[in-house]
């Protein structure tokens, strides 16, 4: 397996991650996706870890929580041989404070995301969509703050526009912060090279696109 360097840290991930997007499979869009059980998540893990893969990257709001749950099941008893992304940001409820990446739902986010996975850190948190809402000061103070405690190792961001990335950039320049370290998406692979940061893409196999 090769290795790449995530963006200007001294994380080294394998080229290649697993989604585990198909683990835990309720709800009427994630049901489409697969219905994989702690079980046969272990044998995939195995083949993953046999292989090199390394980076397992799960979200809160993949089958309401059930994904990261399963995955930190499967992954009981080698967890310091493996890194564990996972994303938060998009609506969990119908309630006000259920969505977003304001101060209070990222920090709640994180410590339930904890719980489900059954680990005491995030190595690469990424805020999952935009929050037209919240500050960017305040995401980033949330974020030093997480990462100060040991909480969180790592960061970046997933669908997000490019100016509200480069915002971000400068942002966490401006107060001295940590800067995110990765972007998952396939369009903004230029910021990455003039910005330090990786780019990870994301792509569903047996979908036919």
């Amino acid at each position: 397996m090769d290795y790449r360097q995530l963006g200007q840290s001294g994380l080294r991930v394998p080229v290649l991650s697993f989604g585990a997007g198909t683990f835990g499979g309720t709800g009427p869009l994630f049901s489409n996706w697969g219905q994989t059980e702690v079980d046969e998540a272990r044998a995939l893990i195995d083949l993953c870890l046999d292989a090199g893969v390394t980076l397992f990257d799960t979200a809160d709001v993949y089958s309401a929580g059930r994904s990261e749950s399963i995955l930190g099941a499967a992954l009981e008893g080698r967890r310091d041989a493996v890194l564990i992304s996972t994303k938060t940001g998009l609506p969990m409820g119908d309630g006000p404070d259920e969505w977003g990446v304001s101060r209070g739902r990222l920090v709640r986010s994180v410590e339930a995301a904890l719980t489900r996975l059954r680990t005491d850190r995030i190595d690469i948190l990424q805020l999952h969509a935009y929050d037209s809402h919240t500050p960017p000061e305040e995401i980033l103070n949330t974020i030093d703050m997480l990462m100060r405690s040991g909480k969180v190792i790592h960061w970046g961001v997933s669908n997000y526009p490019g100016w509200a990335l480069m915002q971000l950039l400068e942002r966490a320049d401006q107060m001295n912060v940590p800067r995110l370290w990765c972007i998952r998406s396939i369009t903004l692979w230029w910021v990455g090279i003039t910005n330090g940061t990786s780019c990870r893409l994301a792509r569903m196999r047996g979908w036919g696109r």
